[in-house]
């Protein structure tokens, strides 16, 4: 039997920014579902890591700000292309802002920390970045950078002398790379093209309303209730007037949205309103 969770999900993210009231009349006539608990979001997590387009890279760093071992060792197995971010959590060092204590860590995750690269030592942060001259070099040589100095120290070294190219797209496609650092390193549609590829993004607004298809975005904004509650507000808020505007209580809207979601290729805006216009 085919599994129709995900699209279900991704359409009852949208219902959930209703007023309760019409929510639950419009469930009970769609049987569209309600959100899922921790315990079914966690089981979800590890595939929805898993599908042919992975959940992009940003959203991992969404999850670790939680600082929550349990969702870090769950968030550590997929980030094979983000060796910084597995040696940050590795070490124990906290993603949420402002926050300073070290992180509980499984000693099998601390095992697995990447190795240092053998330049690092030797030449320290910054030689080993200018001596980057490939691409799995400049993966390596990133990862070093771990803490807000690391990264003004990166920013002062670019500053003097650019930083050779793999060396900077290493950096840049970093979610973890500040938005000020990452400025430096390129603004064109290019660059801001393969960012988005790399799964860098703006943030969860711009995720909710521009990623598609409409169903990878709203089933992991669906688990952000869980594994992001902080930041999934500000894809709500981006939402909502949306939801509201084109389908609102209007039950025949909403059964056409959810037969819609499982096979729509664009994104979340581009279903909400062709829903809505179709009913």
């Amino acid at each position: 039997m085919r599994d129709n969770s995900r699209p279900r999900q991704a359409a009852g993210f949208l219902l959930g920014l209703v007023e309760k009231d019409t929510a639950a009349r419009i469930r009970a006539r769609t049987g569209l579902p309600p959100a899922e608990s921790p315990d079914a979001v966690l089981l979800r997590l590890g595939r929805a890591w898993n599908w042919t387009r992975p959940m992009p890279a940003s959203v991992a760093l969404w999850v670790l700000e939680n600082d929550n071992p349990k969702l870090n060792a769950i968030v550590f197995r997929h980030l094979e292309l983000q060796p910084g971010l597995r040696r940050a959590i590795a070490r124990g060092l906290p993603f949420g802002p402002g926050r300073l204590e070290r992180i509980p860590v499984d000693a099998l995750i601390r095992s697995q920390e990447p190795e240092v690269p053998g330049d690092c030592l030797r030449l320290g942060l910054v030689g080993c970045l200018r001596a980057v001259t490939t691409m799995s070099a400049g993966r390596a040589a990133s990862s070093m950078v771990l803490t807000r100095d690391d990264w003004e120290t990166v920013a002062a070294a670019d500053r003097e002398r650019p930083l050779p190219g793999y060396a900077r797209w290493a950096l840049s496609i970093r979610p973890d790379c500040p938005p000020g650092v990452r400025a430096r390193f390129g603004s064109h549609a290019k660059f801001t093209h393969r960012l988005r590829q790399a799964g860098v993004l703006e943030g969860p607004a711009s995720y909710a309303l521009s990623h598609d298809p409409a169903v990878d975005a709203l089933e992991v904004l669906a688990m952000g209730r869980v594994l992001f509650p902080r930041r999934v507000r500000e894809a709500e808020d981006a939402l909502r007037p949306l939801v509201r505007e084109h389908l609102g209580d209007r039950e025949e809207a909403w059964a056409i949205l959810a037969q819609l979601v499982e096979t729509f290729h664009g994104t979340a805006y581009e279903l909400v309103v062709t829903a809505g216009a179709i009913a």
